[in-house]
């Protein structure tokens, strides 16, 4: 198949094309739809751009090889973001693990990141990139489970039942952790914007 009728297919037409026909083509189409909406969800989930890209080369090597495990019965976009999920689960699980507190644990950590100015002045408040780096610093202080809801639902603006089926949980859990995912953000930024 032509690499320009390839594009016209949807994900689904291509794993099956990468599966039947082994093309590298359809895998390299998927990878180029997939990269940057999985790197923003990994990043949103860790917030270390280096752990993600780590976690995004994982993911597409394990579609890979794992092509024939996929099924025409679920979406593309649910099968490749829940593995995304889960490594990136399973590095959030390591770091906490890993997380020891000393000086210069903490020396180390904290080196090349500003911390916010707790006199927020309202013409800064204006610059996009800070305010992005501050939403980025309280979605982390999210609760994983939530968090994951919230950048899913709110950031890759998937519907419910694809929350559902990547977080393994009904649909009515998945609301309940996106409201109170929600809830410890607005409460997280509530200073930041005041009307």
């Amino acid at each position: 198949m032509k690499q320009q009728n390839l594009i016209e297919l949807s994900d689904e037409e291509l794993i099956l094309e990468f599966q039947k026909n082994d093309n590298v083509e359809a895998f390299e189409i998927l990878m180029r739809r997939y990269k940057n909406p999985l790197m923003n969800y990994v990043y949103r989930f860790l917030g270390d751009y280096e752990a993600c890209t780590d976690i995004i080369q994982e993911t597409f090597i394990k579609l890979y090889r794992y092509k024939d495990l996929y099924s025409s019965i679920a979406k593309f976009s649910t099968w490749i973001y829940t593995i995304a999920g889960n490594l990136a689960r399973t590095e959030y699980r390591k770091r906490k693990k890993r997380r020891i507190l000393s000086i210069d644990a903490l020396t180390e950590k904290d080196e090349g990141f500003d911390i916010p100015d707790e006199r927020y002045r309202p013409d800064i408040e204006t610059d996009n990139d800070i305010k992005d780096e501050i939403i980025q610093k309280a979605l982390l202080k999210v609760s994983d489970t939530y968090r994951e809801a919230v950048i899913l639902r709110d950031i890759q603006g998937m519907s419910y039942e694809e929350i559902a089926e990547i977080t393994k949980t009904n649909e009515g859990t998945v609301k309940s952790r996106i409201n109170r995912g929600r809830a410890q953000l607005q409460k997280l930024l509530k200073d930041i914007y005041k009307e």
